[in-house]
């Protein structure tokens, strides 16, 4: 979890430092974070411990003397699987009312984290937009006083048609007034340059350019924005399916399969709506006459006259529709993914449990055969079977969310390849295999080569 979590900081370190926050205000996040991260550092958990368990037993032969005592290894492990059920049990129930409540109070706080604006932190040599409607320059500071400003550039886009005024100055103070609410910036000598915008947005060559020289001005920046984080509602990031329990899941499933139906029913109306001459030829009365066969081109049938009319209305009718579809396509498309999301995260809840326990029969017989505990051989070996596991899931769900693979191979397809391995290590365990003795294996291969060599001779 501490790894995960450095990942985290490494990830959205250039959205936490230089904002203002409190030390409790990052807690809370790492908080929700290590909560969100349990999914991948559980079943990594699981592995590990079982590896160096089994492996330090080994290696200290009480395996031998557990055997000795007429106890089998399938055995021996009982009262560890009783305890791996437990956690998965516990496992599937965090994930299905904890986990979500966390995503939603993670989520919400990491969106107005990354989305509150930067403290109004002026560095010399580099522009400044954190303050709305204006961009900031200074040249530098001046010594041992922090609101003290040299060689200063403000672009005020504020009201001004896309030009910007200009203010240069050669020095300025910063102050704030006592509400806190706004940053006063006191200039001294400078200039102003402003240009007229033209009011129809061509350019004028009549504009007028006004230049003014002061020796003491102030400019007054809103600043009640950069107190504080702002907190958004919570229910805003409900609809999210990670955010959601099984229960909810379902609900929302069967809200977006209604969407998707009725956006299909809808595109049907709009199609025969659009095939419906009278809805097109207003005044016209529809005549029933019996159907006509035309050889040859239908353009011919109508008068020359009219056919550049006709053509440019049947045009317009066509993209029309075409346009019509593309827009329902692209709603259809988004409505389906979020259908495929909400199957996905239902399944998740289930195979957090049980990769815990497949992992489990991974790792203690894996440990029973190698005899090596500690935190050497067994993390390199964890860490292996985990990148395998991991990399199956995770092709396999992106997979599923691309239409693929259906929701459910998507999702167990990493336990399903992996299964028969756990059942292959836990024979081999039991039945005190030599599968990774090395030695075992340079016997084995000198006695191919000796064997050829007296064939030979």
């Amino acid at each position: 979890m501490f790894i995960l979590l450095m990942f985290f900081l490494f990830k959205y370190i250039d959205d936490l430092i230089g904002k203002g926050f409190e030390w409790y205000t990052i807690a809370e996040l790492m908080l929700y974070a290590s909560a969100s991260n349990v999914s991948m550092a559980l079943p990594l958990s699981v592995l590990l411990s079982s590896i160096m368990t089994f492996g330090s037993l080994g290696e200290n032969y009480e395996l031998v003397a557990i055997k000795s005592a007429g106890i089998s290894l399938r055995k021996a492990m009982q009262p560890l699987f009783v305890f791996i059920v437990c956690l998965s049990v516990a496992s599937f129930f965090f994930s299905d009312y904890m986990l979500p409540k966390a995503n939603l109070k993670y989520g919400s706080l990491l969106w107005d984290v990354r989305n509150k604006k930067l403290s109004f932190l002026i560095k010399p040599g580099i522009f400044n937009n954190s303050i709305t409607d204006y961009a900031m320059r200074v040249e530098r500071k001046g010594e041992g006083a922090v609101d003290s400003l040299y060689g200063i550039t403000i672009y005020e886009h504020k009201g001004t048609n896309g030009v910007p005024k200009i203010t240069l100055a050669q020095k300025g103070q910063m102050s704030k007034t006592s509400d806190g609410n706004y940053l006063i910036l006191k200039l001294i000598n400078g200039v102003r340059y402003e240009e007229a915008a033209s009011n129809s947005g061509y350019y004028n060559p009549r504009q007028t350019f006004s230049r003014m020289r002061f020796k003491e001005t102030e400019v007054k920046f809103d600043f009640s924005s950069f107190k504080g984080l702002t907190r958004t509602q919570e229910e805003s990031f409900k609809n999210n399916a990670p955010m959601l329990n099984r229960k909810e899941l379902l609900h929302r499933e069967d809200s977006l399969k209604k969407d998707v139906d009725s956006i299909g029913k809808a595109l049907s109306i709009n199609a025969g709506a659009y095939l419906k001459q009278n809805n097109y030829l207003k005044g016209y009365t529809k005549v029933n006459k019996a159907v006509k066969i035309i050889k040859g081109n239908i353009i011919n049938v109508v008068p020359e006259r009219d056919r550049y009319n006709t053509l440019q209305l049947a045009f317009d009718q066509a993209d029309a529709m075409l346009q019509s579809l593309k827009n329902a396509t692209v709603e259809f498309d988004l409505k389906q993914k979020e259908v495929i999301r909400a199957q996905i995260e239902y399944q998740r809840k289930f195979t957090l449990a049980v990769s815990c326990l497949l992992l489990f029969f991974i790792g203690a017989p894996l440990g029973a055969i190698i005899r090596k505990g500690g935190l050497g051989l067994p993390v390199v070996i964890s860490v292996i079977f985990f990148l395998i596991y991991h990399i199956i899931s995770t092709v396999a769900e992106k997979s599923a969310k691309e239409g693929s693979l259906t929701t459910v191979a998507g999702m167990w397809l990493a336990i399903i390849v992996l299964t028969p391995v756990g059942i292959f290590l836990t024979y081999k365990a039991s039945v005190d295999s030599a599968l990774f003795d090395i030695d075992y294996y340079k016997q084995t291969i000198t006695r191919f080569f000796v064997r050829k060599k007296k064939e030979k001779a």
